[in-house]
């Protein structure tokens, strides 16, 4: 335990916090749902002309899978640099490293203009804004817990998980705007590099709300007390790792629950079901902006009764509504399927990602907690969110193309999460590092986990 004392903490300054970390989260969101939305509309003609349509849209998507690569370099390069520099500083970064890649992509020549480089560069930038996005999480959610009141880190760790609908919202909407305003011919020569470079204005509201914000106050006492770790990810190395393993299988069930509801039920519904696109995304986007609400609200809860029984709640319903979900599916109604995503990923999968913040970050020391948490999130994405949508497709080929395979999956992942929870716990141990007071110089209730 450190001998510095706590840092206080004031209402505005937690509350700007939250709203920093939601903002930049949601900004950088944005930056990363508008490139896969443009790989399914215009990136096949722009970038990869000479192809058959189909393959130019396969190596599209390839683009946006490739984003995934960069996951694991982010966390391990922002982990490092936000437990040895800072939060803040980390964040600031990631911000920039984003922007600046999102508007190169819409400032990019055509595969016309100067040939093969145009989808080499398009790829590098990609993988660019993987790394970004891999460290921004991190230290999204170490801002807003670690400002927070011991007895309010669910709801304020929630903040920064807001930016995930929030910038499903926002992508769509501008692509279905654009979509709306200009011509075929329009989009594919202009149209499509307005949501990329209007990335720039967010980026400097999302700079000028962090730069007004200090650093965590966990943070600056380690910095205070000079207990700022050498080497985190050596320290990270040494630490048990049944906690990281459990953490991991944690996330397995809340990936693949994003993946199956807001990625892959677009596929499916319009492929096998007849639905159109259009109708499809505006069911997602209803049950995206009901995510919106819901996410804080369980947040809230898991303070009340702890972040696993929470989170546990919603790997169970995972599990339970797979097989009726896909059964509704069938009728091809869009007011049914507008109203089995709105349940499944409007209010139960944020059982599961209300509290992840909270619970990561209850599992590390303030030394490693952006290594660590990075760490648990990004590499175990690879599996959870990165090979989701190809594991389910092929589960639909082999199963003749009924879900019933695909049903089993997304209910043995929702097991295997319960099983971790449960193993997981009694390992929430960094509930209390002494390191935020109420501003008056005592320290936070704790909150139940």
């Amino acid at each position: 335990m450190s001998d510095a004392p706590p840092v206080a903490t004031t209402s505005k300054q937690r509350r700007t916090a939250a709203l920093a970390s939601a903002v930049g989260t949601t900004i950088e969101w944005y930056d990363f749902f508008i490139y896969g939305l443009a790989a399914g509309l215009v990136f096949n003609s722009v970038f990869f002309p000479d192809n058959d349509p189909l393959v130019g849209v396969l190596l599209a998507f390839g683009t946006f899978a490739i984003g995934y690569i960069g996951r694991p370099v982010g966390a391990l390069l922002f982990g490092h640099y936000g437990d040895r520099i800072g939060r803040k500083s980390a964040l600031i970064s990631t911000m920039m490293i984003m922007g600046v890649c999102t508007a190169l992509i819409g400032l990019l020549p055509s595969y016309g203009s100067i040939g093969i480089w145009a989808p080499l560069l398009l790829m590098l930038l990609r993988i660019a804004q993987g790394i970004a996005i891999a460290g921004e999480w991190g230290g999204a959610v170490l801002l807003a817990v670690e400002y927070a009141p011991k007895n309010r880190r669910g709801l304020y760790g929630s903040w920064p998980q807001i930016g995930v609908p929030v910038g499903l919202v926002l992508s769509t909407s501008v692509f279905a705007v654009l979509t709306a305003a200009t011509t075929h011919e329009q989009m594919l020569a202009w149209g499509w590099r307005l949501p990329f470079l209007f990335s720039v204005v967010l980026i400097i509201v999302g700079l000028v709300i962090r730069l007004k914000l200090m650093d965590s106050p966990a943070f600056r006492q380690l910095k205070d007390s000079g207990e700022i770790a050498k080497a985190p990810l050596l320290e990270l190395l040494k630490v048990p790792k049944a906690p990281i393993f459990l953490a991991m299988g944690t996330k397995w069930a809340e990936g693949v629950a994003f993946n199956t509801w807001a990625v892959f039920s677009v596929t499916y519904l319009t492929t096998q079901q007849q639905m159109t696109e259009d109708a499809v995304l505006i069911s997602v986007t209803i049950a995206a902006v009901v995510a919106v609400f819901f996410i804080p609200f369980w947040g809230l809860v898991s303070d009340k009764v702890g972040r696993v029984r929470v989170y546990g709640a919603g790997a169970v319903a995972l599990g339970l509504a797979a097989f009726p979900a896909f059964g509704l599916f069938e009728t091809g109604s869009f007011a049914v399927v507008t109203a089995v995503l709105v349940v499944v990923f409007g209010v139960a999968y944020p059982l599961m990602f209300a509290p992840q913040g909270a619970l990561y970050s209850e599992l590390f020391d303030a030394r490693i907690r952006y290594s660590g948490i990075s760490v648990v999130f990004q590499f175990a994405s690879i599996v959870s969110s990165g090979l989701t949508p190809l594991v389910l497709t092929y589960l639909l080929v082999i199963g003749d193309e009924r879900p019933w395979l695909m049903c089993l999956y997304i209910s043995g992942t929702a097991l295997v999460t319960a099983l971790c929870l449960y193993g997981l716990r009694h390992m929430l141990v960094h509930t209390d590092d002494s390191r935020t007071t109420d501003g008056q110089g005592a320290p936070e209730r704790d909150a139940a986990v």
